[in-house]
């Protein structure tokens, strides 16, 4: 900027979603309120008959967000801050929310925003800036499309977080002072998004494969692998999902903080169309695989909302569930190559999965002990309950093993093993494995997941080895 496009008396106008805030006010609020009841979803198309501003203000009235968490865009807050000009935040978002914000930032001299009657967006954000500073009487800073009606009555433009188009498209209706790029939400963020990781849990549907000795049975592999990418796409638009309904508890979680959408590098509304998406792809693809799977994927998807929406704030149950939507992936396997479902296999599963799930909820409750917290966000836990979690966690695991010695001892095994002594051998390795898992939990070594840490810790994958061997030689 030249020096007297720096002059004092004009004002600087800032806009809030997508230019001071890398996030959407609006569908941060209704989100806060569909994840208290999705039936709100309703009151929301009610309200939107009334007009936006009137649903805005509704939504506002009825959903805190705590400002002192949003992910602000510091350059843009550097320029404020750096600005002796006199600096207005010009929002369509209500007013209650950007009056919060402009107390929490301590920038602004004034606060133009939608009140419930008037949607301060586009035309009408141009017609209230022009009558109260006049025409090319102030710079304005925003993001998006409907910015260039501002833009058109504005002096300079400021373009942040916008494609390079808007930038060209502005600067041919009024001066261009100042350009500040996005940063790309490329295939890295994407991929961090999805939790392409986690999909690593979806190999469990090839267990039934593996304990039925169908693994060189072409349609049978074809239909598992159809069964594992079909997971992974469901899972991913829930994570998704999920990501977008707790938005501010992230924000407050030591690591979850940096997942894209907590941190504005993907767009909300991006997340509204890919979810769905993704979900709708799941369902194509598990057609190939039959009806029975199709109704497994239907209830895992199913119980993953209710997780999601509600069973993950209530203490314990929490883990039972998480518990049983491993084992679903277990018997969706089971669907998918056609195959009698095995009792022992499920009970296995059940027990040693819950274990798991209390370890993830073990080291997450180790982790707040060490901030000094005392209770969990969004959920039922108190750091008092580590030492009760830790003794239900282990004792679970170890009931996982005292059911792979009867299943050893048992007539269902004889039929599927020559060798069937032989087998014994897992008890030993297994006790070991889980004895490991906890040891390292207790000493703050486990990851988040601790599936994902079983998949990709090298002793983990030696101890799999090693049973895999025992199977091969009882076979």
């Amino acid at each position: 900027m030249t020096t007297a496009e720096q002059r004092d008396d004009i004002p600087l106008c800032v806009d809030l979603d997508g230019t001071l805030i890398r996030s959407d006010l609006l569908i941060e609020s209704a989100l806060g309120l569909v994840r208290r009841n999705p039936l709100n979803i309703l009151r929301c198309a009610v309200w939107l008959l009334r007009g936006k501003a009137a649903m805005k203000r509704e939504i506002a009235v009825r959903s805190e967000i705590d400002v002192s968490l949003l992910p602000y865009d510091e350059r843009v807050v550097g320029l404020l801050r750096g600005s002796s000009r006199y600096r207005v935040l010009c929002t369509a978002s209500d007013r209650r929310y950007a009056e919060a914000i402009a107390a929490h930032l301590g920038v602004f001299d004034e606060v133009l925003a939608s009140d419930g009657e008037r949607n301060l967006a586009g035309a009408n954000k141009a017609q209230a800036l022009v009558g109260r500073f006049g025409r090319r009487g102030f710079d304005y800073a925003g993001n998006a499309v409907a910015d260039l009606e501002v833009w058109r009555q504005a002096r300079n433009a400021i373009v942040v977080n916008a494609p390079g188009d808007l930038a060209r498209q502005a600067s041919a209706v009024t001066s261009l002072a100042q350009t500040l790029p996005r940063d790309s939400g490329g295939a890295g963020t994407w991929a961090k998004a999805l939790r392409l990781h986690q999909w690593l849990k979806n190999f469990l549907v090839f267990l039934p494969l593996l304990a039925s000795h169908r693994l060189f049975q072409a349609d049978a592999v074809l239909l598992s692998v159809i069964a594992f990418v079909s997971f992974g796409l469901c899972a991913s638009g829930v994570y998704i999902l999920n990501d977008l309904l707790d938005l501010e508890s992230d924000r407050n979680h030591p690591r979850k903080r940096t997942r894209p959408f907590a941190t504005g590098a993907l767009s909300l509304a991006s997340g509204l169309v890919v979810a769905p998406l993704l979900t709708f792809s799941a369902f194509a693809l598990a057609l190939a695989a039959g009806k029975e799977f199709v109704l497994v994927l239907l209830g895992y998807w199913l119980l993953t909302l209710v997780y999601s929406f509600r069973l993950k704030r209530i203490a314990m149950l929490d883990t039972v569930v998480l518990a049983a939507l491993y084992t679903l992936r277990i018997i969706a396997g089971t669907a998918a190559i056609h195959v009698t479902l095995s009792f022992w296999l499920l009970a296995f599963s059940m027990f040693l999965f819950l274990s798991l799930a209390l370890v993830k909820r073990y080291t997450e409750l180790r982790s707040l002990m060490q901030q000094g917290r005392g209770r969990s966000d969004g959920r039922g836990y108190e750091v008092d309950d580590v030492g009760l979690i830790a003794s239900l966690g282990g004792s679970s695991g170890y009931l996982a093993v005292l059911v792979l010695a009867l299943y050893i001892n048992s007539a269902a095994s004889e039929v599927l093993y020559r060798h069937q002594q032989v087998l014994w051998l897992l008890c030993p390795l297994l006790l070991y494995w889980i004895s490991r898992v906890w040891f390292k939990a207790h000493r703050g070594l486990m990851d988040d997941d601790p599936v994902v840490f079983a998949l990709t810790d090298y002793v983990s994958r030696i101890v799999l080895a090693l049973c895999a061997v025992v199977v091969a030689i009882a076979i």
